[in-house]
């Protein structure tokens, strides 16, 4: 799309370096004296609390210790309060002009120009576990060295002058480790699995998030014509191979989950929006209908509020770059993804400002209108036929009423969970039946010992298991036959989850249909099953955040905040048992509270074949 569209006319498209000029800078004093009282006031409070700030510590031992403990917030924490920090300064430089934040915004500079490297432990590629430390003579580029680099190539463009003022051999500095660690390795080498070069992995949210802030760096600081271009042009390539996955999928769907799409198609927004400032609007992609349907996908999973259709690694709840859905909106003429981007706007003014500089200027500048409230579409109904992603509501345009998400899809889905066949419902924008999420990230995330974290199976999904066996992870393990139908009465997903299953469950077919019948408020899970050898040993989970009460043989009900539900089930069938799970994690603690419970449907009597329906609805 991108390189056969522009890749031969990049030379003509780009305006020259020093022509690139997308925002004010901070001796451009009008713009930013320009800005809302309580925004400059905003980002003075924001930078204020680092004044004389101690710059946190990043000794060898820390990096050692992500391979010794497994555990990635105990350098990540000081790593990301130092680019944190060093955002919040500039930022209220600008604001206020006067010089106060120099110091401390230089210091910044220095500290983290002195990492050996900007490559977070986790991602450090081929380091022995027993040293673990990166190797300065090789610079990788990652997730989090590329933020780095553009941040510290925005503190450059916005202050430049300032810095030089009391030390010009600071942006040397800058400029030199940006492309020591940035520039050159993005150019000249094809080896970063995320540039997509030999199809060696399926690529994911690094491929754009990566180029976005390395494509930053040089716009801002390459000053050689040829270099510049050279990157713009492999920027396109890398954005190719990237969207031909979602093009193969028609549908614009993330399977990483909607918080990765803040960093997926959000970075695609970023990379789009610098191409367009960098050749002044003669690179537009905007009318084409998958840009459009990527930036769509997100309020197609909207729930209610915070809360998103949560398959994959995505959270319990989201709190959205309220910016980037917003402006999105605006640039392919969407007002739902526009009004989503307001709604989330809401309560969270001071959060659109901080974080990268690459999204916060553009926040700043470019989004006159965001703070203007505004209700989220909460549309009816969403099918992704690529991602096999269904969602349903009662009615559209409200969040009253039941809410029912369902999946088919396969198991080697980026950052996938075994969840072939999961589904998810909420009442009155209240979570019932959930999907739990995925915890804080250690080593074991991603590892080959992913699949030992209960949350990551199935039998902690909303699915059975047959014989004792689950779902096993690979991409032969999926759905078949799968189809979906939505009109007034109602909708629905169907497929058969048996090809999820290993031989040794011994599921010869298990056709599941998941249904909401709108005029009744009624959700329905219907399961028509078929072993090829009759067992007593199969279990339905159901996952809830709300204490049930069993009541009798096929009735429980399920208390929530303003509503308590009924989920009805075959008592002749099963024999239900509830079992309370402490919630340790704190970032699943932050979305359930302390305990999540694990309904259990066991079945009485040995069968080979047999159809099982739940039925949740509100308790009369």
């Amino acid at each position: 799309m991108l390189s056969s569209r522009y890749g031969s006319r990049l030379p003509g498209l780009l305006a020259p370096p020093a022509s690139f000029h997308p925002f004010p800078t901070a001796s451009e004093r009008k713009p930013w004296e320009g800005l809302p009282a309580q925004v400059r006031q905003r980002l003075l409070s924001a930078g204020g609390e680092f004044l004389g700030w101690q710059w946190p510590a990043l000794p060898a031992s820390l990096y050692m210790d992500f391979a010794r403990t497994g555990s990635r917030k105990n350098y990540e924490k000081p790593y990301f309060a130092r680019r944190n920090a060093l955002a919040r300064l500039a930022l209220a430089e600008c604001a206020e002009g006067e010089g106060r934040f120099i110091d401390d915004i230089i210091n910044g500079v220095w500290a983290i120009c002195e990492e050996t490297s900007w490559v977070v432990p986790a991602h450090n590629p081929g380091a022995p576990a027993e040293a673990a430390l990166p190797d300065a003579s090789d610079h990788t580029i990652d997730l989090f060295a590329a933020e780095t680099g553009s941040l510290l190539a925005w503190v450059h463009y916005l202050l430049r002058e300032q810095i030089d003022a009391v030390t010009p051999r600071l942006s040397g500095y800058l400029r030199r480790e940006v492309k020591a660690r940035i520039l050159d390795p993005f150019l000249g080498r094809e080896d970063f699995w995320w540039m997509g070069q030999g199809g060696r992995r399926r690529l994911n949210n690094w491929s754009p998030w990566c180029t976005s802030r390395c494509l930053s760096a040089f716009l801002l600081l390459e000053e050689d014509v040829e270099r510049r271009t050279a990157a713009v042009a492999k920027a396109l390539q890398i954005l190719d191979l990237w969207l031909a996955g979602y093009r193969e999928n028609g549908d614009g769907g993330c399977d990483e989950g909607p918080g990765y799409w803040t960093v997926a198609g959000g970075t695609l927004l970023d990379c789009l929006e610098l191409l367009d400032w960098a050749s002044e609007g003669r690179i537009d992609v905007w009318g084409e209908p998958l840009i459009q349907d990527i930036g769509r996908y997100i309020y197609r999973v909207h729930i209610s509020g915070d809360y998103y259709v949560n398959f994959a690694d995505a959270p319990g709840k989201l709190q959205l770059p309220a910016g980037v859905v917003y402006r999105y909106g605006r640039r392919i003429g969407d007002a739902d993804l526009a009004a989503l981007g307001r709604f989330a706007c809401r309560g969270q003014e001071g959060r659109i400002y901080g974080g990268s500089l690459l999204r916060a200027l553009p926040d700043l500048f470019r989004a006159g209108g965001i703070e203007e409230p505004a209700d989220p579409p909460f549309v009816r109904d969403a099918w992704l036929p690529g991602i096999q992603v269904m969602t349903a509501r009662e009615r559209g345009g409200t969040d009253r009423g039941l809410f029912l998400a369902a999946k088919g899809g396969h198991n080697q889905e980026s950052h996938n969970h075994n969840d072939v066949g999961q589904f998810i419902v909420y009442c009155d924008g209240r979570p019932a039946i959930i999907d739990v999420g995925v915890g804080t990230y250690t080593a074991k995330t991603f590892s080959p010992q992913r699949y030992d974290i209960w949350t990551m199976q199935s039998a902690y999904h909303n699915l059975p298991a047959v014989n004792g066996v689950q779902q096993r992870e690979g991409q032969d393990f999926r759905a078949s036959d799968v189809a979906y139908r939505a009109d007034d009465e109602a909708a629905e997903l169907t497929m058969d989850i048996a090809g999820a299953y290993p031989p040794q469950a011994g599921i010869e077919s298990w056709r599941r249909t998941c249904r909401l019948r709108r005029r009744e408020g009624v959700v329905e899970i219907v399961d028509q099953f078929a072993l090829t050898a009759p067992t007593k040993e199969i279990v339905l989970s159901v996952m809830t955040p709300a204490a049930p009460r069993i009541e009798a043989d096929g009735a429980i009900r399920l208390g929530l905040s303003g509503a308590e539900l009924a989920l009805g089930y075959d008592g002749a069938l099963f024999q239900a048992s509830v079992e309370e799970l402490p919630v340790e994690d704190e970032r699943l603690r932050g979305w359930w509270g302390e305990k999540v419970f694990r309904i259990l449907l066991r079945a009485k009597e040995t069968v080979a074949r047999g159809r099982s329906v739940l039925r949740l609805q509100r308790a009369g």
